[in-house]
């Protein structure tokens, strides 16, 4: 009996290591990636290399899914079955990972004073793609709505144009990366939680405190 027991619990831990890896917690490596980014996205980098060096409300040409914001996050939630935290920070790399090449498009090659910056960024976010265990590794398709947000950040052709400052949509890969990597950025008392409605609808945190 003792010998039974010792090998279902065996078979469960061996069932456990076999699921991918983001159903459940973010493994360091990916959590280390993400740290790297979230310094170089700091907010007086976004503010000096995304809106400072370019033309007051210089804006740039996007698809609509890429303006990724946190309502997106929640409406995307709340609305599609069988979502998995795993396919929102899989679309929160693909958005980016794109949004950084449109970006780096605009600049004019080395002489541009955002230019290293970009190409630097892009370069962490490849990094963290390369470590991320996406849909495709494990063979399995992501829900409907997904798919259609994936298939559009692929295409070439951009059918709904969006257009959006280069500091606005980082800006919302940093908060965004926030609320879906959570465990990898233990939150300090009075920072922001950017997954809270409250956070992101513009409500002042003493509104939350009192509902």
């Amino acid at each position: 009996m003792v010998r039974s027991s010792a090998w279902n619990l065996g078979a469960l831990l061996g069932l456990l290591l076999a699921l991918p890896v983001w159903m459940s917690s973010t493994p360091p490596d990916l959590c280390k990636a993400l740290n790297t980014v979230k310094s170089s996205l700091s907010l007086a980098n976004r503010l000096r290399y995304m809106k400072q060096n370019f033309p007051i409300n210089y804006t740039i040409r996007v698809h609509y899914e890429e303006v990724f914001k946190l309502k997106n996050i929640s409406r995307l939630r709340r609305k599609v079955e069988g979502l998995v935290d795993g396919d929102l920070q899989e679309t929160w790399l693909r958005v980016n990972l794109g949004v950084l090449k449109k970006i780096k498009v605009v600049l004019l090659p080395g002489k541009h004073p955002s230019s290293n910056y970009t190409s630097n960024l892009h370069k962490l976010f490849l990094n963290v793609e390369q470590i991320y265990p996406s849909r495709v590794s494990t063979e399995e398709d992501p829900p409907e709505r997904i798919q259609r947000i994936w298939d559009v950040l692929a295409s070439s052709t951009i059918k709904e144009k969006e257009r959006a400052t280069p500091k606005s949509l980082l800006d919302s890969c940093y908060q965004t990366m926030h609320c879906l990597f959570s465990d990898c950025f233990p939150r300090k008392e009075g920072e922001p939680d950017y997954c809270l409605r409250a956070h992101w609808r513009g409500e002042k945190r003493t509104k939350l405190q009192k509902a």
